[in-house]
């Protein structure tokens, strides 16, 4: 004789350690079953792979053993949890009621989740995808761009003026010291144009045939302001020596 307490006992020991958090037991007034036995819920959730599960879709799936089960088939009922219409709990409880007659005489509750999950993957996952492709877009629309001051002709060039600038400085900085000296500074006053040694060169044949050996020639070294090249007078002072007819006099 089947001992059926003892098989029930087997099997929901068997779903309380394969379904953990999934497996509870309620009261029979929540199952909506009309029975007084021990009821049970197992919380079934849209799989998007083989280990995560999806919350947008979820069912409870309620039953209860008979007094002659396994070798009948147990009380069931469907619950949405969450996104499941009436008529796809009605479509699904069918499926499963007939799945079960067909395995009557051995423990069958664990084969009807697996059917109930596949079931609700089939039947929701292309929709889902479609929810979550819309709230993606929908987040993406709630962005607010942030918007700086308008680009004008006037702001534009004052910005190109402030980079160039810039930009000359950060150069500046590069150079050698003496890149930076200015051509004023660089230039010889005439003083020092005759201690380099230059002169001598240029004012040789005119020394030589000159009898003014004592003239000298009269540098304002301190007039640097002076609009006049100091090079400029003394091309124009040697000229002059050149020139025979300023001889003699």
């Amino acid at each position: 004789m089947t001992d059926y307490v003892q098989e029930q006992e087997m099997e929901i020991e068997a779903l309380k350690a394969i379904l953990m958090d999934e497996f509870e037991e309620i009261h029979p007034s929540e199952s909506g079953l009309n029975t007084s036995n021990r009821c049970f819920q197992i919380k079934i959730s849209l799989q998007d792979d083989e280990t995560e599960p999806n919350d947008t879709v979820q069912l409870g799936l309620v039953f209860s053993h008979t007094h002659k089960y396994p070798d009948e088939i147990p009380l069931l009922n469907l619950k949405s949890i969450k996104g499941i219409s009436a008529s796809d709990l009605t479509v699904l409880k069918e499926k499963l009621e007939q799945e079960a007659s067909e395995n009557l005489g051995m423990a069958m509750i664990y084969s009807l989740v697996t059917s109930s999950k596949e079931w609700v993957t089939e039947r929701f996952a292309h929709d889902t995808g479609d929810y979550d492709i819309l709230e993606e877009t929908a987040n993406k629309d709630e962005i607010i761009v942030p918007h700086g001051e308008p680009v004008t002709v006037e702001t534009f060039l004052a910005w190109r003026e402030k980079f160039e600038a810039e930009l000359a400085l950060e150069r500046a900085k590069l150079l050698p010291e003496s890149a930076l000296v200015t051509t004023k500074e660089k230039k010889l006053t005439g003083k020092q144009w005759f201690e380099s040694g230059r002169a001598s060169k240029r004012a040789a044949p005119i020394i030589e045939g000159s009898n003014d050996e004592d003239e000298d020639i009269d540098f304002d070294d301190d007039d640097d302001n002076s609009e006049v090249d100091e090079e400029d007078m003394l091309d124009h002072y040697l000229a002059e020596k050149l020139d025979p007819s300023n001889q003699g006099r």
